[in-house]
C-alpha cells in the first residue's frame, strides 16, 4: 500500500494578499505544491488529499486535476468551521476553522493507510520525501503505530531578510521526539552566532540545531486520537473565537500518555516558505537554482 500525502492548503493567505497556494514560483506558472507533489510522486507516494475551503474549491481543484490527472490519485476536502465530533458545540459568532490538527481530522474519510502532511506555502526538498516514504512504508509493514516528524537542521532554516520563528525539538537517546518549543524572533548575528530572545537576554542556537517545519509521518491511527483529543479541546476552547488546535498538541499528549514514539527523522534538505509578497522573488530564484543545478526540468509536467 502506497502512503498518502496530505497537503494543508486552507489557509486564507491574508498575510500574502491573495491564495499564495495557487500563485506562480516556477518559470512555467508552477506553484510551491507541484514541486512538493513532484518530489512525493517520485518518492512513492500513490495519493494526495487537499485540504482546503469551499470558496476556492473549484478555481483549486480545476488548477491540479489538470495538471496531475493519470500521475496520482487526488482527494479535495474542504476544512470547515462546523465539521467537528458528533455531540460538539462552538460559539455562533466564531468564523475560523480549528487548526491545523483539525485540517487533518476532516480527511477521516478519504484516508486509510499511513499518509504525510505538509503546508501548502513551503517547499521540503527531496530527500525530505524520500526519508518520510521510507518511514511510512517501514512502519506500516512492520505493524508499527509510531509517528515521525522530518526534522531540518537550522542553518538551512533561517532567512537573510529578517528573523524566524521554529518549533526547537528535543530528542531522546532513542531519536524519538519529547517536546518542540516555539522559538522566535531567531537570527544569525554578524558574528555568525545564532540566537534568540528571551527575557532580557539572547539564548544561543547551535546551527545543527533540529527544528520541526511542519512535515509529519501519520499512521491511520491519528484520526482516532484526534478525535478524542479534539472533544476535550472543544469542551475546553470551544467557547472562544480565535482559539486554535495544532498538530503539536495532539503529538505531545500522545508522548506524554506514553501512547506512542515519534521518531525524529533529520533531513539534510533546504527549507524555504513564503509568507509575504517581499518573499515570492527569493522563492523563484531558489526555484530557478534547483532547474539549474539539475534537481527539477524547465518544464516540470512536460
Amino acid at each position: 500500500m502506497k502512503p498518502t500525502l496530505l497537503v494543508l492548503a486552507a489557509g486564507m493567505g491574508s498575510r500574502y494578499g491573495k491564495l499564495k497556494q495557487l500563485d506562480s514560483f516556477g518559470p512555467n506558472g508552477e506553484t510551491i505544491i507541484d514541486y512538493s507533489l513532484y518530489d512525493a510522486i517520485n518518492a512513492g507516494f500513490g495519493k494526495v488529499v487537499f485540504i482546503i475551503r469551499d470558496f476556492f474549491r473549484d478555481e483549486f481543484e480545476r488548477y491540479f486535476r489538470g495538471k496531475l490527472q493519470g500521475r496520482i490519485e487526488m482527494e479535495f476536502v474542504s476544512q470547515e468551521l462546523s465539521n467537528i465530533p458528533a455531540g460538539c458545540s462552538y460559539n455562533p459568532e466564531r468564523e475560523k476553522p480549528w487548526g491545523t490538527a483539525h485540517a487533518i481530522w476532516v480527511a477521516k474519510n478519504v484516508i486509510n493507510e499511513p499518509f504525510g502532511v505538509i503546508n501548502a506555502d513551503d517547499y521540503y526538498g527531496v530527500d525530505s520525501f524520500v526519508q518520510l516514504a521510507s518511514f511510512l512504508n517501514n512502519a506500516w509493514s512492520a505493524g508499527s503505530n509510531d509517528y515521525s516528524v522530518v526534522a531540518y537542521y537550522l542553518r538551512n532554516t533561517l532567512s537573510e531578510h529578517g528573523t524566524v520563528n521554529r518549533g526547537v525539538c528535543s530528542l531522546d537517546p532513542d531519536g524519538n521526539l519529547t517536546g518542540i518549543k516555539e522559538c522566535v524572533k531567531i537570527k544569525r548575528n554578524a558574528g555568525g552566532t545564532i540566537t534568540y530572545p528571551d527575557g532580557d537576554g539572547e539564548v544561543i542556537l547551535d546551527e545543527n540545531t533540529l527544528v520541526s517545519m511542519n512535515m509529519w509521518g501519520f499512521m491511520p491511527s491519528y484520526f482516532e486520537y484526534c478525535t478524542d483529543i479534539f472533544r476535550e479541546f472543544l469542551k475546553r476552547e470551544g467557547e472562544k473565537l480565535t482559539s486554535e488546535f495544532y498538530i503539536p498538541t495532539i503529538v505531545d499528549k500522545l508522548i506524554t500518555d506514553n501512547i506512542l514514539d515519534v521518531k525524529v527523522i533529520d533531513t539534510e534538505s533546504d527549507w524555504f516558505g513564503v509568507t509575504y509578497q517581499e518573499d515570492k522573488p527569493f522563492v523563484m530564484d531558489k526555484i530557478n537554482s534547483l532547474i539549474e543545478n539539475g534537481v527539477y526540468p524547465q518544464k516540470l509536467w512536460s
